[in-house]
């Protein structure tokens, strides 16, 4: 999978430090990855959640969400953001 991109991540962790590592090991994980579908998604990544038209992926524990928009056919995952879990639940990333 192509993600696009990597400077959402270089910004949340300049705020987000302790997100660092769990970070980087999504984005190697996902770019190593060929997925086809969510199915294939949650192969490695069992707590992926459709939202909308997002995937949201826990980070870290579930102490941050990553929202991604995931075209299979074109094999792109795009960051929409990362965010703190009371920044997710505030909605605000669903505009």
């Amino acid at each position: 999978m192509h993600v696009i991109s990597y400077k959402a991540i270089r910004e949340f962790v300049e705020l987000n430090a302790d997100a660092e590592t769990s970070l980087r090991a999504w984005y190697k994980a996902v770019s190593k990855a060929v997925w086809s579908s969510l199915v294939d998604a949650r192969q490695e990544f069992p707590h992926a959640d459709p939202v909308g038209d997002y995937t949201v992926f826990n980070i870290k524990g579930n102490h941050y969400r990553l929202i991604a928009e995931i075209n299979y056919k074109s094999k792109i995952v795009f960051v929409r953001g990362i965010y703190t879990h009371a920044e997710y639940d505030q909605g605000k990333w669903k505009k």
